[in-house]
């Protein structure tokens, strides 16, 4: 049973906090400031049961599977998921510089900030119970009892569980050690690694042009690459140039233009499960939110990570003037495009710019070839492109044939191709995703029978 002043001393630390204000404002650390408050405060016990019940309800609402999170308390794992994804001076700082270069007095700020979280974090779900059941006494526990909210774990993020994530390693220093403040250097590494705020919490997003920011996907496509069947020497095109970026060496904007269905999507996709523990993120744009480039870039060129910025199926028609702001973006542009940022682009258009035989009658301009030629420089600013064509029949049954084994169906010899084809002829032609689709419906087809 911890003393009232360890409440006391819980609260002034979230009072002070200096650079980590933000956590304060979590709807969950305002619940919890105010039992804190209630049960500092000598608050009559109908009060405190409230604030308690209020605040795990907030702990319930982000609550993983069993044995999720770091500690299995759900207050200490999300105040410590609250620390390593927040976003001020200190975490951006040390994302980009090392500690030395942000001055004593910011470095002070912080580790006085690491030791007040640390006596929050120090009340646990079973003391915040007791005191609240102490408050109470026998006759005033409500009807069912008082839950305790120790095993209703904050779930960690995959990032964070992920093998060699670098948060794996300074949560389990920061639990071993009893002064949070000596943790400084090491929290800064963590921060130098994974990034702060939102790029350290996410490896995907989407640009919302209309908001004019990034938003992080909690579920990006989990395809990785064995999964991807045929077309292995354009998809090694993208993995060696990926590579290269990841390692700091010069790597081309890529097109991955040809038919539909061929898994150019998908490869670009692969790459972010290939190498996201390796810092490499992903930013899907939308077409329409290609003037937003000079924004974005502004926002990627201060993170440390390595962002491939993906506009999928991409093409314009003849009135569409936004490709310009992508020329200007991947060579030509007065700001010059940052080392940690790649274009990835996938289109069913080797030149994305709709040209029609009447852009051949110059009519009465004076410079028709020009523009014509501006139309199909656009795919040239790609340093790379890679053609990805319709399967033929072989490759086709091959891919199936791969996906079959992969999920464990099993048909007669010779069945699964037959209706294989079948399938495609009834919908949309041979292609990599016609395949799947097949797949995907056979497999609810026989465990459907095998349920029956």
């Amino acid at each position: 049973m911890m003393e009232k002043t360890e409440y006391i001393e819980a609260l002034h630390s979230a009072r002070s906090l200096v650079l980590y204000r933000n956590i304060i404002s979590d709807p969950a650390c305002r619940a919890w400031l105010n039992f804190i408050e209630s049960v500092a405060g000598d608050r009559p016990a109908d009060e405190t049961l409230n604030t308690y019940c209020e605040l795990f309800f907030c702990l319930a609402q982000q609550a993983g599977p069993a044995g999720g999170g770091f500690t299995g308390d759900a207050w200490q794992d999300h105040l410590l998921q609250l620390l390593l994804y927040d976003d001020n001076t200190f975490s951006r700082g040390t994302s980009l510089y090392s500690p030395e270069k942000l001055g004593p007095s910011l470095l002070d700020a912080a580790r006085g900030d690491l030791a007040r979280i640390h006596a929050m974090y120090r009340i646990d779900g079973a003391d915040a119970r007791e005191a609240v059941m102490q408050r109470l006494g026998a006759d005033g526990i409500p009807c069912g009892g008082l839950p305790l909210w120790k095993g209703l774990s904050a779930l960690a993020s995959d990032g964070l569980k992920a093998k060699n994530h670098p948060g794996g390693e300074i949560i389990d220093l920061l639990l071993r050690s009893g002064d949070w403040g000596s943790c400084l250097e090491d929290l800064a590494r963590y921060y130098r690694v994974a990034g702060a705020g939102l790029t350290g919490r996410y490896r995907a997003f989407r640009w919302c042009g209309a908001a004019g920011r990034m938003e992080g996907i909690n579920e990006p496509d989990s395809i990785r690459f064995e999964e991807l069947i045929g077309y292995q020497d354009q998809r090694q095109q993208v993995v060696d140039n990926t590579e290269k970026f990841l390692a700091g060496f010069p790597a081309n904007n890529l097109l991955l233009y040809g038919d539909r269905g061929t898994g150019k999507s998908s490869t670009v996709k692969a790459l972010l499960n290939q190498y996201g523990e390796q810092g490499l993120r992903l930013v899907e744009v939308p077409k329409s939110s290609l003037g937003d480039f000079p924004k974005i870039i502004t926002l990627l060129r201060q993170q440390p990570q390595r962002f491939i910025i993906f506009v999928d199926d991409l093409s314009f028609e003849e009135s569409e003037v936004e490709y310009k702001e992508l020329k200007a973006v991947l060579e030509g542009g007065l700001a010059s495009r940052p080392a940690n940022v790649l274009i990835y682009a996938t289109s069913n258009r080797r030149h994305l710019v709709r040209e029609r035989f009447s852009d051949r009658d110059m009519g009465d301009d004076l410079h028709g070839n020009d523009t014509i030629q501006e139309k199909l420089s656009l795919a040239d600013r790609f340093g790379v492109t890679i053609f990805f064509t319709t399967p033929d029949r072989a490759l086709y049954l091959s891919i199936v044939r791969e996906m079959a084994r992969h999920m464990g169906l099993e048909l007669a010899e010779g069945e699964l191709e037959r209706r294989a084809l079948l399938w495609a002829s009834w919908h949309n032609g041979l292609s990599g995703r016609t395949a799947r689709q097949f797949i995907d419906n056979l497999s609810g087809e026989l465990h459907l029978h095998e349920k029956i």
